[in-house]
């Protein structure tokens, strides 16, 4: 006779058709934003079902309810694991663990970067990657947007579930015919009892009532909670900004109000982090006053309310929320002949609750993503950029595990880059270029919060001296951008004997100097520029060569003084022009040689607007505009010539004129010659001859 489960309180429905198994045992495990665990016992006539056929495929047990009729209570999930138990009456065992499709997270990790998503959208986003949609929401609150979220070696179960965690959302699971939902959650009023069971009796067990849904015990306990939570963060883009935030609960008794620290609190909004401090506090004392309970009533359910009623304690009539249930079912409906055993079926529930009004929060369990040590990263930016950056100095990278990175500047958040040393307008900035490979490490270990701290080379950037040959070079080379070609270096070569500070600067060099600057070189200093050189010295300039001083100009030199030019030299001054020399003065000229002067010129000429004058003690020559004066008060005027020539276009007049001749003297006078005297002496010796001759002669 063909066995049927049609009018069984329980019954599975699998891919494998009707009444291929058959109900024997549940245990149902279910907790508040965990993963219900079923462990499902079945019958088959079969004895080598394949478990290919059920793995990963859906599978429903059927539980009717007794107190209303003709409905059920569904219990839907996935196997994920399959195996023959045993042998009983000729029928062959096999236990199945059926979970929920959020539980196939687990067999999936993966390192993926989100960002400017709220963890709602990204919990959703990881679902639906996965291929399942099978989820609602009741979200009341506003959750902040994450810059920057990482996934790192972890499943997507608990990425998923670290990520709820933190924010204080939970979940529990809707189960139909075919099929669960997951239903996200996050305020207390959200959640509702389960459809006909608003209320459940409390009954003790030697007062239980033929076919009914009962609680048969309940207990309360209460235990002592931290009365408060803070924390605090900090926002580099405001050092200052106050951020620690804390949230409080009221309990009456003793010791009730110790506090919980905690940093960093993962926000740079001092309201996210209001919200948090609730949150972590919610999740503390949603385990301050837990009630447990045991009863056959069928209508418990995790996420589900109900309202205790007719307990002897009149304090602990009502309302609750299940926060976790275990539920064991067995039938033995079945035997090796097909017909029903006398025992029956039975189900019994073992669960926790809250008060409803207590707003649950999920405890922090599951374990973060910790980087053990730096990573390297590849620095990254729009087409065609060599330079990406911010207002910062911040880069964004791409990380070797990202296998949805496509080397844009989308690939990852802004990343701060530590420098040697960071003042206020003042330190070191070197950005990180495009291509360049960073070491990224991550503050307390978390894959949220990169920064990188150094650089190192790679096959295609390499050292710029291959250090086999150039070990001694310590050097500071830039590349100029874009495209390269130009660069500016820092270089010190400390080989011995050969040691070097090398300075190269593709276009400028500027040099400042607040006070005063030193140079001392050993030995030669050489300068050459390569077209024009500008000195600004705004006060005095002083040189001192020990030595010669050789300067050669090849072409014109222009020396302006606006003061005044002194110069003195202890040796001689040579001075040797190939060309003329132009001297133009606006005012005097004085010259003073202390001993012999000579000029020598194959002509010379001295030109004086208004007199020249030469002087010797106390005889001088003047030369003026009207006329030429000599004079020698204490001494002799000597003229001395081949030929003396002396011409006047009008009078020539001599004062005491005495002429000695002493050789031959001859006097040649043409045209009209006159001579008048006072007194006039005319003497003659020796052999002298007085000769006049002319037209008349007149001697009186």
């Amino acid at each position: 006779m063909p066995r049927s489960q049609t009018q069984r309180q329980f019954a599975v429905a699998s891919p494998l058709g009707d009444d291929v198994l058959l109900f024997r045992k549940m245990a149902y495990k279910e907790s508040l934003g965990r993963p219900f665990d079923m462990q499902l016992d079945v019958l088959s006539d079969d004895p080598a079902i394949d478990a290919d056929k059920l793995l990963g495929q859906n599978i429903t047990v059927r539980c009717e309810l007794p107190n209303l009729e003709g409905q059920s209570r569904y219990f839907n999930g996935l196997v994920a694991s399959f195996q023959h138990a045993g042998v009983e009456e000729g029928m062959s065992i096999y236990r199945l663990r059926v979970v929920p499709w959020l539980w196939f997270l687990t067999r999936s990790s993966d390192c993926r970067i989100f960002q400017e998503k709220n963890a709602p959208d990204i919990i959703k986003q990881v679902f639906r990657d996965l291929g399942f949609s099978d989820f609602r929401q009741t979200l009341s609150e506003d959750y902040r947007l994450w810059d920057y979220c990482v996934q790192y070696r972890e499943t997507a179960f608990n990425f998923v579930s670290r990520l709820m965690e933190q924010e204080g959302i939970y979940y529990y699971f809707e189960h139909e015919n075919g099929r669960h939902t997951l239903v996200l959650i996050d305020d207390a009023p959200a959640h509702d009892p389960f459809p006909q069971y608003e209320k459940i009796r409390f009954r003790p067990f030697d007062e239980v009532l033929k076919d009914s849904e009962l609680i048969h015990e309940f207990a309360i306990s209460k235990s002592v909670q931290p009365g408060s939570f803070a924390q605090t963060d900090y926002d580099f883009t405001n050092p200052k900004k106050a951020l620690e935030t804390r949230s409080s609960a009221d309990r009456s008794h003793g010791l009730a109000s110790f506090e919980m620290f905690d940093y960093p609190g993962e926000y740079v909004e001092a309201s996210e982090g209001n919200r948090y401090a609730s949150v972590r506090l919610n999740e503390h004392q949603s385990r301050y006053e837990i009630g447990t309970g045991l009863g056959d009533c069928r209508g418990i359910a995790v996420g589900r309310t109900f309202e205790l009623i007719e307990h002897p304690i009149e304090a602990m009539n009502t309302e609750y929320l299940v926060t976790s249930v275990q539920i064991v079912a067995e039938s033995d409906a079945f035997g090796s002949s097909g017909r029903p055993h006398a025992r029956g079926d039975s189900m019994s529930t073992s669960f926790t609750v809250i008060p409803a009004k207590q707003q649950f929060r999920p405890a922090r369990i599951t374990p973060l993503p910790f980087v053990r040590g730096p990573q390297t990263a590849v620095v990254v930016g729009p087409d065609g950029e060599e330079i990406h950056t911010d207002e910062h100095g911040r880069v964004k990278v791409m990380f070797h595990w990202d296998r949805a990175a496509r080397a844009r500047e989308t690939d990852s958040c802004w990343i701060r880059v530590a420098q040697e040393f960071a003042g206020k307008k003042w330190g070191s900035m070197q950005i990180p270029r495009v291509g360049h490979e960073v070491i990224v490490s991550f503050l307390e270990g978390d894959p949220d919060r990169p920064i990188i701290t150094g650089r190192v080379y790679n096959g295609d950037n390499k050292p710029p001296y291959p250090p086999t040959q150039f070990g001694t070079v310590t050097t500071w080379k830039t590349n100029s951008s874009k495209g390269g070609g130009g660069f500016n270096e820092l270089r010190f070569e400390d080989k011995k004997g050969e040691e070097q500070v090398f300075l190269h600067a593709q276009k400028n060099l500027d040099i400042r100097v607040g006070n005063d600057r030193f140079e001392n070189i050993g030995n030669d200093r050489h300068l050459v520029v390569e077209n024009d050189k500008f000195e600004h010295v705004k006060n005095d300039r002083n040189e001192i060569v020990e030595g010669n001083h050789t300067e050669k100009i090849e072409g014109d030199r222009d020396l302006t003084v606006e003061g005044k030019q002194s110069v003195s030299i202890d040796g001689t001054l040579s001075v040797k022009v190939k060309k003329d020399v132009a001297e133009e003065f606006d005012k005097n000229h004085s010259e003073v040689t202390k001993e012999d002067l000579f000029l020598k010129a194959k002509n010379i000429c001295i030109e004086a607007e208004e007199n020249l004058t030469l002087m010797v003690g106390e005889s001088w020559i003047a030369i003026e505009k009207d006329g030429v004066k000599v004079s020698s008060t204490s001494g002799t005027v000597e003229q001395e010539a081949k030929e003396i020539r002396t011409k006047s276009t009008m009078d020539t007049t001599m004062e005491a004129l005495n002429l000695n001749a002493t050789g031959r003297v001859g006097v040649k006078l043409e045209g009209k010659v006159s001579l008048e005297a006072t007194a006039t002496k005319a003497k003659f010796a020796g052999k002298a001859l007085a000769e006049l001759s002319g037209g008349i002669v007149k001697i009186n």
